[in-house]
């Protein structure tokens, strides 16, 4: 059995608030309108809700779904002053073990 550590970053966060929200790629939104579609998603799914549909669009449509997370992610990125990725953490979460049969 192999261990996958998951660490949720403030980028990480952003970008699946962002994926969980009525933004559309060809809406080409402005910095103000991510920001906010991010703290709308937020606040209507929180954190743990925006990441549940991300798996969700994952487990259902992955081919657009990876796409869509490209976009979020690079968007996110270049919103907030090119931080992406980051060690980072949200406070108030913590690191989640997931493991899996090899």
């Amino acid at each position: 059995m192999r261990s996958a550590t998951y660490d949720l970053t403030i980028s990480t966060a952003r970008a699946d608030a962002l994926f969980a929200s009525t933004v559309q790629r060809s809406d080409e939104p402005t910095a103000a309108q991510v920001q906010g579609a991010i703290a709308a998603a937020l606040a209507a799914f929180g954190i743990r809700g925006c990441a549940g549909r991300v798996a969700q669009a994952y487990g259902e449509h992955p081919e657009t779904a990876v796409q869509r997370m490209r976009w979020a992610r690079a968007l996110v990125a270049r919103t907030s002053g090119g931080v992406s990725g980051g060690s980072a953490r949200i406070p108030g979460t913590r690191q989640a073990h997931l493991s899996r049969a090899a």
